[in-house]
């Protein structure tokens, strides 16, 4: 089964009178790319967060983030006693030397000046640290569940999109007979604008005629787009972590649609090629959000 890139996971608790909410989101990427908002009481376990998640999550952007909302209880935010003290003294003193009236509003103002708001940082308790941690993990299943839903999904659409074009292939041969019908016709005229067909070797003409149809042959390109399509059908049932391998058979897959289409040198085929690129190039992008 395919998982995606895209997962979302959440997970709550509360300790010691805060609440702790922790989210990841994941989009797709080529490689892993990791951005964290974490708050400064935790920030010294970053890297253990990091490695946790490039471990659990492979591949894709990833935003991880702890919020912590306080539930009552004393803040780590002081107001500086002197400080304010000091600011108001020197506003006071600077009003009456200079005659301007000077209002008790002034307290509104120093609020808002430097250092006059201290913030203790707190040192991490290990066993708080450890009880996130266990939120952490639930919410990195949460999200390896949703991938898992949203792989489920890419799954039956890719799924789709294959058996399109397999069913597009399968159509190719009613029109081949015609196909060299309408080459060899093509040929004839145009030689007969050419040349006094009187004086041409049968024998070597009907040699010339069969080296051109040898190149044009696409037998070939069908059996290499049926085997890179079962191949396609069983790497992604039978391997988890599948994109980039699934990426590289498309483009395969592409090479031989594309030379189907310079060769075939008829119409009706030339828009099964056309369908079969845009069933192909659904794939595509639907492969670029597979883990």
């Amino acid at each position: 089964m395919l998982i995606s890139m895209t997962g979302f996971g959440r997970a709550s608790t509360e300790y010691d009178g805060k609440k702790i909410i922790i989210d990841i989101k994941t989009l797709n990427s080529k490689n892993i790319d990791i951005t964290t908002r974490i708050p400064n009481a935790y920030r010294e376990k970053e890297i253990e967060v990091r490695k946790l998640l490039s471990n659990e999550l492979q591949r894709g952007k990833i935003e991880f983030s702890i919020f912590v909302e306080a539930n009552g209880g004393e803040t780590n935010a002081k107001l500086n006693d002197k400080i304010i003290l000091d600011y108001y003294n020197q506003l006071k003193n600077l009003c009456q030397s200079n005659n301007i009236p000077f209002s008790n509003d002034v307290l509104s103002s120093i609020i808002r000046m430097p250092d006059v708001v201290a913030t203790t940082i707190e040192e991490l308790n290990e066993e708080e640290w450890e009880h996130i941690l266990k939120f952490i993990n639930q919410a990195i299943e949460d999200c390896k569940n949703f991938r898992k839903h949203e792989g489920s999904i890419l799954t039956q659409d890719i799924i789709t999109n294959l058996n399109s074009i397999t069913n597009l292939l399968n159509q190719v041969p009613q029109y081949e007979e015609e196909r060299i019908d309408i080459i060899k016709d093509r040929l004839s005229i145009s030689l007969n604008e050419i040349v006094d067909t009187a004086n041409i070797d049968a024998n070597r003409y009907e040699q010339e005629i069969i080296f051109y149809l040898e190149k044009l042959d696409i037998n070939e390109e069908k059996v290499r787009l049926k085997k890179h399509c079962d191949y396609f059908l069983e790497t992604l049932n039978t391997e988890i972590y599948s994109g980039k391998k699934l990426g590289f058979i498309a483009q395969e897959m592409g090479r031989e649609i594309n030379t189907l289409g310079s060769k075939a040198n008829h119409v009706e085929i030339q828009k099964l090629v056309i369908m079969m690129k845009d069933e192909l190039e659904k794939i595509k992008e639907q492969v670029l959000n597979i883990l």
